[in-house]
């Protein structure tokens, strides 16, 4: 059994704590609420902790903010897939802007198109009545905000010399 480190679990559970609380920060824009620092921490997560923590903190927030009332149904497969997109290319090339704009296009066109299927199947008519590619925009709204923050925040930690120590720390 492969063995996980509590310092990335640890990591994982205050990420995803910034997430619930971030979406406090959202907007609505047709049946979904756009919360841009969800795509920040899918960020974040896919820099110092890979895909699959990613996917699993994205899941968990999705879950956590949709018992709270804070997000939608559409929060899953948006946030899953920016999760997973960005993970496994920053995973592969260790370049932010390349993770940036995988997580655009995860969370944006991948997580738009898939919003349909369950704005049909779990949200009624009305969400259901809105053309298939409509999702496509306002998560691209959100992933594009998000992912600005992101390399902000990454940007400035490689500048400060803290993304290195940060790192060391979690390998220890």
């Amino acid at each position: 059994m492969k063995k996980y480190s509590a310092k990335k679990l640890a990591l994982a559970g205050l990420l995803c704590a910034v997430a619930v609380m971030g979406s406090a920060f959202s907007f609505p824009v047709f049946a979904s609420k756009c919360a841009p620092v969800q795509h920040m921490v899918n960020i974040l997560c896919a820099v110092f902790l890979g895909p699959w923590y990613g996917v699993g903190v994205a899941f968990v927030a999705s879950l956590l903010r949709n018992l709270f009332g804070l997000g939608s149904l559409l929060a899953f497969p948006g946030s899953m897939c920016g999760a997973a997109l960005c993970g496994i290319a920053y995973h592969k090339t260790k370049k932010l802007p390349l993770t940036l704009i995988a997580e655009v296009l995860g969370t944006g066109i991948l997580g738009g198109l898939l919003s349909y299927p369950i704005a049909i199947a779990f949200m009624g008519k009305g969400a259901g009545d809105i053309a298939f590619y409509a999702y496509v925009a306002p998560f691209l709204v959100s992933t594009v905000g998000g992912s600005v923050l992101a390399g902000a925040l990454v940007y400035a930690l490689e500048r400060s010399g803290a993304m290195k120590s940060m790192r060391a720390a979690m390998e220890q």
